[in-house]
């Protein structure tokens, strides 16, 4: 049994000092919620030494925590926990997807709304083992918030789960306290994310299905159904149309060197997602995306929505121009878009505006700048950043229809094409020796 050393209030305000005995955190914030304390602070008492014991009337009792002891000479309870966040950097730290984000952010906000502290909220949440990425991270923040830092603070320190858009307005959140607002509005901003993946995804599945059971389709007759072919007709001889040998070529190099093909085509997808995670790379492949007839309008409209969103999210809650620009453009999913707002934001540092230098980099649309331009005007650029924000999210939703219209007759047309030719050249061959045959 461990001993920690805590600070707590009671339901009625009053603070309360005391040790208490429990093998872990978590029993003992379960042994504080059966008490109705919500934790201050609590610091594990190390050290060889035990400290010592207290009187028999200064025991803790149910609803009457124990005085404070005395820690041992030298204890090491900073040292010992460094050591464990350093021993816990070895592994892999978990992370929450954005739909686990949304689900945390969402109940984090009913808990604060319904009158419920930070750390009680946490600890509320922490104690629902899930069995996810989530119950590490939500007892860490629990942990953080209890030993007397802020919520920000604790957020920054997994960067992998809360983006630099998250920590920022959370911290304006605590700054002007209006945290539970704050996180209602980021509850919004992650809805409309995530729906925006998901009907891109929704509009791929159908097409990718086709094309998947396609390709098995033409593997599975290329290795078993073609070499028996193939013997047949060496046994009757005779002279085979061009398209059958191409096809029996196909088959046999296939059978015989398609290992070295696993290898080098797994290689090739290695390698190629190195690339594309470079700078040039990536910029690369945000271009070519922008190029392409209509996957680049769904590019173009989601990243124009996720900047009008964010961005005006961003200003609503009281983020500074500059700092706001600079969160975009690491949000906006777009390495070319990103360079115009990072463009962009040297210039609105010399005063000018900013529809203006948008305009200049010729990466946004002049509806958009200009609609911004309306905005600074009236004085309303978080309105004038949701009416573009809702623009492309219209925009969006008919680029996607439009992608799945044309896509799957496409990807129909494109494995005809695939099983025809397997199938003619083998009737060909079929048609050429019986007609032999016969005469």
């Amino acid at each position: 049994m461990a001993q920690f050393q805590y600070t707590a209030k009671s339901r009625t305000g009053e603070r309360q000092e005391g040790v208490f005995e429990a093998p872990d955190k978590r029993a003992l914030m379960a042994q504080f919620s059966r008490l109705g304390l919500v934790p201050i602070s609590v610091q594990e008492i190390q050290g060889k030494a035990s400290p010592p014991a207290p009187a028999a009337k200064d025991v803790a009792r149910p609803g009457r925590p124990a005085p404070p002891a005395r820690p041992a000479a030298g204890a090491d309870a900073p040292a010992s926990r460094k050591w464990f966040r350093f021993e816990r950097g070895f592994h892999s730290r978990p992370r929450m997807k954005i739909g686990e984000l949304l689900l945390f952010t969402s109940e984090l906000s009913d808990l604060l709304g319904s009158g419920m502290t930070l750390g009680a909220a946490l600890h509320a949440l922490a104690m629902r083992a899930t069995g996810k990425a989530q119950d590490q991270i939500v007892t860490d923040l629990r942990d953080e918030i209890v030993s007397g830092a802020s919520l920000s603070g604790a957020l920054g320190r997994w960067p992998d789960s809360f983006p630099t858009l998250y920590v920022s307005m959370v911290k304006a959140g605590e700054a002007s306290g209006q945290l539970p607002g704050v996180l209602e509005r980021l509850v919004k901003h992650y809805e409309r994310v995530l729906t925006a993946r998901e009907k891109v995804g929704m509009a791929l599945v159908y097409p990718l299905i086709v094309t998947l059971v396609g390709i098995a389709a033409i593997l599975f007759m290329m290795i078993f159904v073609i070499p028996r072919f193939s013997a047949m007709f060496e046994e009757l001889g005779g002279t085979l149309p061009l398209p059958t040998r191409i096809l029996i070529g196909l088959s046999a190099g296939l059978l015989k060197y398609g290992w070295a093909l696993a290898i080098g085509l797994a290689f090739a997808v290695v390698a190629a997602r190195r690339a594309l995670r470079t700078p040039a790379g990536r910029e690369w492949k945000d271009r070519l995306l922008l190029r392409l007839p209509v996957a680049g309008n769904i590019v173009r409209a989601n990243a124009f929505a996720n900047f009008a969103h964010t961005l005006g999210t961003l200003l609503a809650n009281g983020v500074q121009v500059l700092q706001a620009l600079s969160i975009v453009e690491n949000t906006v999913g777009n390495a070319l878009i990103a360079k115009a707002i990072h463009a962009a934001k040297d210039r609105v540092t010399d005063g000018s505006s900013i529809s203006r230098p948008l305009a200049q980099g010729g990466a946004f649309p002049r509806l958009l700048t200009d609609m911004l331009a309306v905005g600074e005007e009236s004085g309303d650029m978080t309105g004038a950043l949701e009416h573009i924000g809702r623009r492309y999210d219209n925009e969006l939703d008919r680029a996607v229809r439009l992608l799945t219209t044309v896509l799957e007759p496409v990807m129909m047309l494109l494995i005809a094409v695939g099983v025809g030719f397997v199938a003619i050249s083998m009737l060909m061959a079929v048609f050429e020796l019986t007609s032999g045959l016969n005469a």
